[in-house]
């Protein structure tokens, strides 16, 4: 969960640079511009790329630092395909957070505890993988191991 939280930082330094470049390109002036949703594609794109590409490498820099590394079921580093899969997959740990948001009904002080309830549930849920392993890696084919094991 340590390498998951370094994860957020480096993705908001992303966020930020690729919402800049965005809102240059189409000169938006506003957050609350009727354009935001895509914005809101844009970064998903962004993050795809970011994600795909290092994972087909093996690791993000949050998991060179773990020492964590992503392979498929077989030991081998991920295809194209498999590292967007997991993209898809790793959707799940927002889904909840994202519902709640689009609702309107909940606060911020609210969505905080969705958000934090639904990454508990979802982190205890591993527990019940016979290998103990996330379900979005079991569903993708994909497993994370130490990065020295080779």
């Amino acid at each position: 969960m340590a390498a998951w939280l370094y994860e957020g930082f480096l993705l908001f330094a992303i966020a930020l640079i690729a919402s800049l470049v965005f809102s240059v390109a189409v000169d938006m002036r506003s957050g609350m511009d009727a354009r935001r949703w895509l914005l809101q594609g844009f970064l998903l794109v962004v993050f795809a790329v970011y994600f795909s590409y290092l994972w087909t490498r093996g690791q993000t820099l949050a998991m060179k630092t773990w020492r964590i590394r992503v392979v498929d079921r077989h030991g081998r580093p991920l295809t194209q395909g498999r590292a967007l899969l997991r993209y898809v997959f790793c959707s799940i740990w927002f889904a909840a957070p994202l519902a709640a948001y689009s609702s309107g009904r909940f606060n911020l002080s609210g969505l905080a505890v969705v958000a934090a309830g639904w990454v508990a549930i979802w982190a205890l849920l591993s527990r019940f993988h016979p290998q103990r392993q996330f379900w979005h890696d079991a569903w993708a084919g994909t497993r994370l191991v130490d990065a020295q094991e080779r």
